[in-house]
């Protein structure tokens, strides 16, 4: 896909962007010797890598094809949490009856309005990820296509690189699945839906994984009838179940019309797009107005020349090591071009760890990341570390512990108590092996509970520290008074009786 094509409509809030991203006029620096490092692909891996290598001292290059700050900034965490916030207000308008506040006359989503304001807000986050910003960190910053010509050079524009370390970091992008006549048809992904203009009527979205949900839901909100279609059962397959159940009835409850178990899927262009697919034996033929495709992801590997330097890849992206090496050893990568992670938050360590090694002989490994995550929808889910089935696969036992939102005070006077926090410990331990959260703050609420599992910190410790009241963070404190009454066994209440009696 053009760049071009995720700055449309080219107003003044794009203008801007393109002049920060990508400028028009940027003349592609002079190489003066051998880089210390060469970063290929400028989203969160690679601009984190870049700038942390260059703030050490190091003669850093990052060459990038499209827009900088990646899927994060123009077609990802940026834009969509921008017009999840608008879809949150438009539904806590429509509950405002249930918590006494009368709203006078009838209420508006300007949806022309919305998109607008989250193209204003990206443009002015986008000096962060800047051309200009890292040419004053001491980074080469070109544009253009990479492309390897051996382990110690590549080029870019007709120029040569130069360099003792590569860095592949150049993401992932939306995949079209096999759907017969998908070809026929005008379809969306990430990559386009944030150039709408108009709100769709009718919008038909192929799979509910965390991006399907999150857009279904919010367009809902704003008033598009949604058509969300799931081969697996319910949605979000990968997560808890029960926080998945809680998730698809708040759905349902906006609006979205949830057709999983989907089989014989087809589309076809018939006054609009027309979607036919069978649910649970029952045949659906839905006409609708755009269609999103929200299933799978595939590396952006073309055009690097990897063969020529004897890097490996599949479908799945580039394969490395623990320490981030792919099978030429003077070549690393990081984010989602290499990982089943796909997050900015994971890219952003992953480039961490490839600074230490790349530039210093370091040993840090991947797999000590403690990575947490979070889909955004109302309410949210959040997760880190082990599931239970994932507990039960590996024959680790466990503990679970669970407290429900509608036994928390803070929760309650909200109107937020349909969600839970559940913590999985090592059997008899403190350990924490995994947690899942269902709440309105979920992605915030997780933090306190992959600190925990990042320093040792047991479940024992979180409920011996003091949480203000009323918060929902409390939720998590009562899952630690949970563990140590497990600890208060029979016989030593027996023998707390027995003290106590002799101490009267």
């Amino acid at each position: 896909m053009n760049y071009l094509q995720q700055l449309e409509p080219f107003g003044p809030s794009n203008q801007v962007l393109q002049s920060n991203v990508h400028p028009v006029d940027w003349q592609n620096p002079t190489p003066s010797g051998r880089y210390n490092l060469v970063v290929i692909g400028a989203g969160t891996a690679g601009l984190v890598t870049a700038a942390g290598a260059a703030g050490l001292g190091a003669k850093v290059a990052i060459i990038e094809r499209g827009l900088m700050g990646g899927d994060c900034l123009s077609v990802g965490c940026v834009p969509s949490k921008a017009i999840i916030s608008a879809g949150r207000i438009a539904s806590t308008v429509a509950m405002a009856r249930d918590y006494g506040v009368h709203v006078a006359g009838e209420t508006h989503v300007d949806f022309e309005a919305i998109m607008q304001r989250m193209r204003d807000l990206r443009a002015r986050i986008s000096p962060n990820d800047s051309a200009m910003r890292f040419r004053e960190l001491g980074v080469d910053v070109y544009f253009g296509q990479a492309s390897f010509l051996d382990s110690n050079t590549v080029e870019v524009g007709g120029t040569k690189l130069q360099f003792k370390r590569a860095v592949i970091a150049t993401g992932a992008r939306a995949a079209a699945p096999p759907i017969p006549g998908l070809e026929s048809v005008d379809y969306l992904t990430n990559e386009t839906l944030f150039s709408l203009t108009s709100l769709p009527k009718r919008l038909g979205i192929i799979g509910a994984g965390p991006i399907g949900c999150e857009m279904a839901q919010t367009f809902a909100q704003f008033g598009s009838e949604v058509h969300l279609v799931e081969t697996q059962h319910g949605i979000l397959p990968r997560e808890d179940r029960e926080a998945a159940g809680i998730v698809e009835q708040s759905m349902k409850r906006d609006g979205v019309k949830l057709l999983c178990c989907g089989k014989n899927l087809s589309v076809r262009n018939q006054d609009g797009i027309r979607l036919t697919v069978e649910s649970h034996d029952q045949g659906y033929d839905t006409l609708v107005d755009q269609i999103l495709i929200s299933v799978g992801r595939t590396p952006n590997v073309e055009n690097l020349n990897l063969e020529a330097v004897g890097v490996e890849y599949s479908k799945k992206g580039i394969l490395v090591n623990d320490r981030m090496q792919t099978t030429n050893r003077m070549i690393y990568a990081a984010g989602d071009i290499c990982s089943s992670y796909q997050f900015t938050h994971t890219a952003d360590f992953m480039a961490r760890i490839v600074i230490q090694n790349s530039l210093f002989f370091g040993r840090k490994k991947s797999s000590s990341l403690v990575i947490p995550w979070c889909t955004y929808t109302s309410p949210e889910i959040a997760h880190v570390g082990l599931y239970e089935n994932e507990a039960d696969e590996q024959n680790i036992a466990i503990d679970t512990y669970t407290q429900h939102f509608h036994d928390v005070d803070r929760a309650i006077l909200e109107g937020e108590e349909n969600g839970f926090v559940k913590i999985i410990t090592k059997k008899g331990t403190d350990k924490i092996l995994g947690a899942t959260i269902v709440a309105r703050s979920a992605g915030d609420l997780i933090s306190e509970i992959t600190l925990a599992m990042t320093h040792g910190l047991g479940l024992s410790k979180i409920g011996s520290t003091i949480h203000p009241y009323p918060t929902q963070a409390e939720a998590i404190r009562k899952l630690g008074d949970q563990y140590s009454r497990t600890r208060l066994t029979p016989s030593i209440k027996s023998l707390f009786g027995r003290w106590l009696t002799w101490t009267r």
